[in-house]
């Protein structure tokens, strides 16, 4: 890691580049479209008519952003993954009460069309086999079995958040052949689950199978449940807060029948298939993820859709069963160098530059653990801000612990990043070793070679930012000496006058690393720098310095001595060598009595430059706070 160095920031040559998730997806789905094991179903003779190649995923996060790729909005029937959403909204018109005594919620570790009935009661072991989604259907309240439809079919596209359609065909297919279900159905009457004729029940089943969906509805209705019942892109509320947690307590331990243990084991998300080749999977409190390919395992699951599902879950280690750590990861401070500074003071030409490009350069200071959907935030953010955006601070510096599986995410979006001629700049790597060898060392073998620029605080990290923005803009500056006529400090004074004062003032020459001021030393004149600079500091308890600001030629130092002539507060120290011009405390009393249109006019710009000070600290607390 290194700090310093040229930039390659080249102003001409952006271009938008994508975000490390969308990469991320592509190379899956590249990966598993290699796979053409399984078969499409038939004993439905109408999804038999699928083209086996269809292969898509979306992923959906609980503040509405999608990610997606391939075969997103081929439409395809939603079959058994409508079980959960119908069980859902059973909960909502009868209770949980009622809705128990009718079906149960343990799972069979049977085929989803088994006849899975408790003994004596013939209640259906859980409603996600077929036995216990007809007994479900037969809860959901209606004047009619049309009104009843159209309540589901409402139910549904509030979770996809827009407007679903039954698929007539697929309907009228799995009416013809569904003679086990309608057995189902007769043997859920005969033990009073199903308290009159269950036909209408049984078509508003067939119905609810064959609402045409596509995968990123899925992607959005698995994160709905995630977001506690909310439709992310809507705002509007699918299912009450209080029956997500049954919703997705029965999906976790029977939405993949047979194969639901491995799943849990391996994946770890609640999730539902459906026999058209979708798969549903949710990861609470962050995203929803979508998958559709038509070709089925023995179990009835998609082979792509279970092998996408299993690499989210251990390349991003979004396993619910994982431990959490008592901080979240969020963004703490988000804002550009036009918003804020470093602390080295700007000339007025400098100053006006840096607020007029310094949104190019941005700071993300992240606390707290960041894992995957911290790290989704982060690059998708850095990626909307489009090609105005130059560079990125990234301060790690109040992250308490950063998860490895983001490492690809960051590496991506720093190879993005410098291929467009923009830059990764992070703050604290220093803290998380492991996590800057490993992106040193993915960036060492990539295609389009890169470096890690880190900094150990923000401070130098923004400097260095601004120093190639004014470079870039021909506007840096900093090193010209700026004589005394010329200084801030004597604006508005004659050619007289500042023979006058620069013949009474001591001229003073310092080498770089000279202590100028020392902290708790009496005050006895302030100085006007007219070249080199100076840094202002403190010595922490934790014996660190700390830096107030770095004035370069034309600023003056030590000018609170002027108001209060109390002890100095902080240490001033050359850091290149400095000329300077010290104004004495008898001399500026004196200068009251001999020139006192000197001494007013230098005090007004004192004053000026005090409040110049104040308003860009008010700045930065108003910022901060944001």
């Amino acid at each position: 890691m290194r700090a310093g160095g040229t930039s390659r920031l080249e102003w001409n040559r952006s271009q938008r580049i994508a975000s490390p998730i969308d990469s991320y997806l592509q190379g899956l789905h590249a990966k598993h479209a290699a796979i053409h094991t399984g078969e499409v179903a038939t004993y439905i003779p109408e999804l038999g008519k699928a083209d086996p190649n269809w292969f898509g995923i979306a992923v959906a996060t609980i503040d509405g952003q999608i990610y997606e790729v391939g075969d997103t909005r081929q439409t395809f029937t939603i079959q058994s993954i409508s079980k959960p959403f119908t069980y859902g909204l059973a909960l909502e018109d009868r209770g949980l009460e009622q809705v128990m005594a009718k079906v149960g919620a343990e799972p069979s570790g049977e085929a989803f069309n088994s006849i899975s009935l408790a003994p004596g009661t013939g209640r259906p072991l859980n409603p996600m086999i077929n036995a216990g989604a007809i007994a479900t259907a037969s809860l959901v309240a209606g004047h009619s079995s049309e009104d009843r439809f159209e309540r589901l079919l409402t139910t549904f596209s509030n979770y996809a958040g827009r407007q679903l359609t039954l698929d007539e065909a697929v309907y009228l297919s799995e009416k013809e052949t569904g003679h086990r279900n309608r057995a189902i159905s007769h043997m859920l009457r005969n033990f009073d689950i199903i308290e009159s004729d269950p036909d209408p029940f049984l078509d508003l089943y067939f119905r609810q199978c064959s609402i045409s969906v596509d995968c990123r509805d899925l992607s959005v209705m698995a994160a709905c449940l995630a977001n506690g019942g909310i439709n992310p892109l809507t705002g509007e509320r699918a299912l009450r807060q209080d029956f997500v947690q049954n919703v997705l307590s029965v999906m976790t331990t029977c939405g993949m029948y047979d194969y639901a243990g491995e799943w849990v084991y391996w994946v770890g998300m609640p999730a539902k298939s459906g026999v058209a080749g979708g798969i549903l999977a949710v990861l609470p409190g962050q995203l929803g993820i979508g998958v559709f390919s038509p070709r089925l395992d023995a179990r009835g699951n998609s082979v792509r859709g279970v092998g996408v599902c299993t690499d989210l879950s251990r390349d991003f280690n979004l396993h619910f069963m994982t431990p959490p750590r008592s901080a979240r990861s969020s963004i703490r401070a988000e804002f550009s160098l036009a918003e804020m500074s470093s602390k080295r003071l700007r000339r007025t030409r400098e100053r006006e530059v840096l607020d007029r490009v310094g949104q190019a350069a941005k700071v993300y200071a992240l606390s707290g653990d960041l894992v995957f959907s911290a790290a989704e935030v982060v690059s998708r953010r850095i990626v909307n801000e489009g090609e105005s955006l130059k560079f990125v601070i990234i301060d790690l510096n109040a992250v308490t612990h950063v998860d490895l599986s983001v490492i690809p995410l960051f590496l991506q979006l720093q190879l993005d990043l410098s291929a467009a001629w923009r830059e990764i700049v992070f703050v604290g790597l220093h803290r998380h070793t492991r996590f800057g060898r490993s992106l040193e060392e993915g960036l060492a073998v990539a295609d389009r070679p890169a470096h890690v620029r880190s900094f150990p605080d923000l401070d130098p990290a923004m400097e260095w930012c601004e120093e190639r923005l004014l470079k870039a803009a021909g506007a840096s500056v900093t090193d010209m000496p700026v004589p005394l006529a010329e200084h801030a400090i004597c604006g508005g004074l004659t050619a007289e006058e500042i023979a006058l004062l620069e013949s009474r003032a001591e001229l003073k020459r310092f080498k770089t690393g000279h202590l100028i001021i020392r902290k708790g030393d009496m005050a006895d004149a302030f100085y006007l720098l007219t070249n080199g600079e100076v840094s202002v500091t403190i010595d922490l308890p934790n014996g660190q310095l700390k830096r107030f600001s770095t004035l370069s030629a034309g600023m003056a130092f030590g000018e609170l001595a002027v108001v209060d002539r109390s002890p100095r507060s902080a240490d001033v120290r050359a850091d290149r060598d400095v000329e300077c011009y010290a104004i004495s405390m008898a001399l500026f009393d004196d200068l009251g009595e001999t020139a006192p249109r000197i001494k007013m006019t230098m005090l007004e710009n004192l004053l000026r430059n005090v409040s110049r000070m104040v308003m860009r600290l008010n700045q930065e607390v108003a910022t901060l706070a944001l």
